[in-house]
């Protein structure tokens, strides 16, 4: 007797999981580490201040006092940026029923929302876009507001550090080294910053885990292992200690490998503009479907540029 199974059987369901699984990462570690505040124009103001230089300081007995100028602030400027998504979506994908998600709407919300951080996450630390007025308005980047670190060879340099002009990048890159990295810590410093976050994306991160000095790896590659414990090898860095600060490497997946930047994270912030804080808005309809746009109205604004310092310039080797 011939049996009957399920290769000629009619009728069986589908089994489709409700569960729908994300490849692409939603990790942005620095718009996720820098503080925001409200700002209330598409053209943002905020001060500096530099302490007057250290230096000796001793009169007389019964001097009189003697008036030095005062240091005057800094004022630095930034525009707002207009970030967007959007999503369409027919009114009878809303209405059906759907593994892995309820309302249609609801998810691509959601989605959306994530993509846009993303977005601003690319914008500030991986390009190289001066402030602009005009439409569209673009916010100023992170390397924009740097005169600190390492641009080596000398055709290649920063901008005015005030957010105004692009580095020029069009020189002959370089490798990175344990001396750019030194070099670029020493000057935030220098300057009273207190960098404590190193970014970069993942080829300059196995960069810095391959790099040496004087001969020596900076990673001691060895196998640990005991009767309580799996065998491990150790071969990465993750934190770098130098005479200037103790840096915590975080890889950027919206980083090329041209670029790092060393950051003091009590000097980031990111203006949202009020009113414009990831609204979602449902647009008029025009037909059988439903339109929605998520806005996110944001700038870049580092309370303190000399604080930060970036290598620049980089081969990615």
């Amino acid at each position: 007797m011939a049996q009957f199974t399920t290769a000629n059987a009619v009728g069986e369901r589908e089994d489709l999981s409700d569960i729908i699984y994300r490849l692409d990462t939603t990790e942005t570690p620095f718009f996720s580490t820098a503080k925001k505040t409200t700002v209330k124009g598409t053209l943002t103001e905020w001060q500096v201040q530099e302490l007057a230089s250290a230096g000796q300081n001793s009169v007389n007995e019964g001097a009189d006092a003697s008036f030095a100028t005062p240091t005057a602030t800094q004022r630095l400027t930034n525009n707002t940026q207009i970030s967007v998504k959007d999503f369409q979506i027919s009114g009878t994908l809303e209405a059906v029923d759907k593994a892995g998600r309820d309302k249609e709407t609801a998810y691509q919300k959601v989605l959306k929302g994530l993509e846009l951080r993303r977005d601003v996450e690319k914008i500030i630390t991986d390009l190289n876009v001066a402030k602009s007025g005009s439409d569209p308005r673009k916010s100023a980047t992170f390397v924009t507001f740097i005169t600190n670190g390492d641009a080596s060879p000398s055709d290649i340099s920063f901008g005015t550090g005030d957010g105004n002009n692009s580095c020029d990048l069009t020189g002959t890159e370089a490798p990175l080294t344990l001396a750019k990295i030194d070099n670029a810590t020493q000057q935030a410093w220098q300057d009273g910053g207190n960098p404590r976050m190193l970014l970069c994306d993942a080829t300059n991160k196995a960069n810095i885990s391959a790099l040496s000095q004087a001969g020596t790896n900076l990673v001691t590659n060895q196998v640990n292992a005991t009767a309580n414990t799996a065998p491990s090898f150790i071969g990465s860095v993750s934190v770098i200690l130098n005479d200037f600060g103790q840096l915590a490497i975080s890889m950027s997946r919206f980083m090329s490998d041209d670029k790092l930047h060393i950051i003091d994270p009590d000097h980031i912030m990111i203006g949202n503009l009020d009113g414009r804080n990831f609204v979602e808005s449902e647009l008029a309809r025009t037909g059988d479907s439903i339109k929605h746009q998520i806005v996110y109205e944001w700038t870049y604004m580092p309370t303190a540029p000399k604080a930060h310092a970036s290598v620049i310039g980089l081969n990615g080797s």
